[in-house]
Order: structure tokens, then sequence, then C-alpha cells
């Protein structure tokens, strides 16, 4: 069986704070499925088979099962098992959105993965059964949206410094410098970096390798792996392939090559699924 892989444009009301929904569904052979840093909080939602983690980004955590899961903001891989079966919901949530949607901020996340139980109680298990409950791919996006938009608190939300600082360092895939955003904000370079240590998790100069890094797995991704390295680098910021290598190997645990061969060999390209504009 072919790995199955559908993503979702959130609806309005819950786009400020959530970048996308994604649907997979486990198939091909068993092998291991790496959980890359990325600029999202990631919360994972099963459907039927809990999610196995054999590798936490923090290795002091001890490999787990679970039926949600969140994970902060990370610097190293999470290794998560594929046996060829199983299927959920990641949600991508923005640090930015998860005083208001979690209930707390991003930085008590960083680099850690826990039940999403432990920070969500009931919510979890309701959004979970409700996801299962679902026919269809839309219709399971559909009661994310219609939950997630329910549960947030819109007042919630980090400092306009933080959010802007944060914004721009996104929207720039990590190449504004962090003594730049600190001169943009008005604030000293390590008052910076402590707000986004609670707020975000990481400090801006390592988010801003993060978000560089993600671009670059994204275009390879987009590309199907046939990206020239070379060129890649030269795109997103990187010194020269060399250097994308290095900070690649650092993030994903392996280079960019290996990393497209053991991640789609077997999945489909993804099938995007986008609603009308309008709120839930």
């Amino acid at each position: 069986m072919t790995a199955e892989h559908v993503r979702w444009r959130p609806a309005a009301a819950v786009r400020s704070f959530a970048g996308w929904y994604s649907g997979y569904r486990q198939g091909g052979p068993p092998g291991p499925h790496r959980g890359l840093p990325s600029p999202y909080i990631t919360v994972v939602v099963t459907i039927d088979e809990p999610l196995r983690v054999t590798a936490h980004p923090d290795p002091r955590t001890p490999p787990g099962t679970y039926e949600s899961l969140i994970g902060g903001l990370h610097t190293a891989p999470a290794m998560i098992a594929n046996d060829g079966h199983g299927s959920g919901i990641q949600i991508a949530l923005s640090p930015l959105g998860a005083r208001a949607v979690l209930g707390l901020p991003a930085g008590e996340l960083a680099e850690t993965d826990v039940d999403a139980a432990d920070v969500l109680g009931r919510f979890a298990a309701e959004l979970r059964e409700r996801v299962a409950a679902a026919p269809d791919w839309r219709s399971r996006f559909r009661v994310v949206d219609t939950m997630l938009a329910r549960r947030a608190d819109p007042s919630a939300l980090p400092p306009p410094e933080v959010t802007y600082a944060w914004q721009r360092l996104c929207s720039s895939d990590g190449t504004v410098a962090p003594s730049a955003l600190a001169r943009e904000v008005g604030w000293s370079g390590r008052y910076l970096s402590r707000r986004f240590g609670v707020e975000i998790g990481l400090a801006p100069k390592v988010a801003a390798r993060v978000a560089r890094f993600d671009r670059a797995r994204r275009l390879l991704a987009e590309h199907h792996g046939r990206y020239g390295l070379a060129a890649l680098a030269a795109d997103c910021g990187y010194y020269d392939q060399a250097h994308l290598t290095r900070e690649f190997t650092a993030l994903a645990g392996v280079p960019p090559a290996r990393w497209w061969a053991e991640e789609f060999r077997n999945v489909q390209a993804a099938e995007e699924l986008t609603p009308a504009d309008s709120a839930v």
C-alpha cells in the first residue's frame, strides 16, 4: 500500500494561528519517519493506531505511544515508527497561537513531545473521537476547524513586538539578522532573545536556522528531490553547498539526499484540499 498525504488550508477563523493541516495514512514497507524541526508546534491527532515515537528531540524522553501528541519547536528530529498502518491529522500550530489554543506559552514546550491530554485535558480526547468518526478527509479537517475555533482565546497573545519579530523572521525564511529584528522592534538583542525563549521556545538565531532549514527541505520536497544542492543552498541563504549539507545533517540527522530517499519513495504527491474563505 502506498502512503497517503492530504493537505488542508484552515478556515479563516483559525488561520491566524494554524498554518495548515495534513492528513496522513501510512503505507509501503516499514521504516522510520523523521519529524523534522520547523517553525510550527506540531499537534498530531491519530485516527486508528496510536503514534509510536522511538526517539524524541530530547533524548532524555523515553520512547512511547500516543493517541494525540504535541511537539514544541525543536532542533533535532523525532523518530516515528512506520509499520505500514495508522492514520491521523497533523496540525501545524504557530507558536504565536500557543497561549490562545494550548493555554501556555510555546517556550514551555520547546524541544519536547508531550501527550496532548496533559495540555488540553478532555479536549484532546474529544477532538480525536470526532475526527475518527468523520467519514472523509474533508469532514475531518472541518472538525478540526470547528473545534480549534471554539477553543481559541484570541485575546491570549504574545507581546506585539514578539509577534512582529517572529512574523518578520518567518517571512524572510530565516535570512533576517537577529540584530536587525531587535532594532526594528526597539528592544535590545538580549531582551528580544529572552522574550523569544518564553513565547517561541528558541532564541532568534536558532529560530532563523530552523526557518532557513524548513524552506530548504520544503523546496527539496516540492521538486521531488530534483533540486541541485548548490542552487538550493544559494536560494535558501546558505554560504555554499557544504554549509547546507552541514546544517541539514545537524537538524535532520541525515544529509538532504538520504532524507529524500528515505522519506518520499513511498509517498504519493500531496492532494491539496482548500475550503472557501469563510469563518467557521
